[in-house]
């Protein structure tokens, strides 16, 4: 059963957004020293480019600087600061059904975006070969997990195939304050509970190219009987009846995980020049996702 968690966790991821957003307008931008060709110290700037001033537009004479200072005297003094404000942080669902291959993709996005922060999920169930405490999940007891739940400490959590999985709440919270993407990876289930929790989240759901691709997926893993593996691919059907619900759906072809990733990549940094998700002038700043 599918838990909505604290409602005060994703208030207090909201005020995280908005204190990393401020934090990034107010910080000063420092600029790296001009280079001379060998490395060294630079070398004065000609007189054209000494005229650029603060603004960073040419001037190649006395003509223009004195047209900008009488400009200023009409309309008043121009802003020298950016003109579109820095984004504040997103958080990203990324969700599938079992065997489309969530973890590669997340693997190969890890590798061309470093600059994310990759949510680690929690859950009871046993480790499986290959995979690293701490890298692929948080191996806890079900004991461990119930403490958690109790204290409020999980962003949403659910038992899944009768152990329980969730997402840590200071994960996401300790990200978005550094001014951090957050990137999720979800079930189904779980990803529409963020939803209800966090309407603003950029949601993704990750898809095989064909049902029967997506089976053979599952077979090739060789850690499950016959009767599991039924479950499983009923239960795919049913995850990907839901696609309708998110905000983009990538299809994850075989063999070209690099292309997967890229196109998820692509669709952060598009979602976060979204002028609707930007605080501009004139217009009303969205509520946090």
């Amino acid at each position: 059963m599918r838990c909505l968690g604290a409602l005060r966790g994703p208030a207090r991821i909201a005020l995280r957004q908005q204190q990393a957003c401020r934090a990034a307008a107010a910080a000063p931008r420092a600029q790296a020293p001009r280079r001379g060709a060998a490395g060294g110290a630079a070398a004065p700037l000609p007189p054209r480019a000494a005229a650029a001033g603060a603004t960073g537009v040419s001037q190649p004479d006395a003509a223009v600087a004195a047209m900008m200072a009488q400009l200023e005297q009409r309309i008043g003094a121009l802003d020298n600061g950016p003109m579109v404000p820095h984004p504040r942080p997103r958080v990203v669902v990324l969700s599938g059904s079992s065997g489309v291959g969530k973890d590669s993709v997340i693997a190969e996005l890890r590798r061309l975006r470093p600059d994310l922060h990759f949510v680690i999920t929690a859950t009871s169930r046993a480790m499986r070969p290959g995979e690293v405490h701490g890298r692929d999940y948080f191996f806890v007891s079900k004991q461990q997990f119930e403490d958690w739940i109790e204290g409020g400490k999980l962003l949403e959590h659910a038992v899944v195939y009768g152990e329980y999985k969730g997402i840590p709440m200071q994960q996401v919270e300790e990200a978005l304050a550094r001014g951090t993407d957050v990137v999720l990876r979800l079930d189904v289930q779980g990803a529409a509970t963020v939803r209800k929790l966090m309407p603003e989240v950029i949601s993704i759901f990750l898809a095989a190219e064909s049902e029967a691709a997506l089976a053979a997926r599952l077979v090739g893993r060789a850690t499950e009987p016959l009767e599991k593996l039924v479950t499983r691919v009923q239960t795919a059907r049913e995850e990907t009846a839901r696609m309708g619900e998110f905000d983009y759906v990538v299809v994850n072809w075989a063999g070209r995980l690099e292309e997967t990733a890229a196109a998820i990549a692509g669709i952060i940094d598009c979602e976060k020049r979204r002028a609707s998700h930007l605080r501009l002038p004139g217009k009303q700043a969205p509520a946090a996702a």
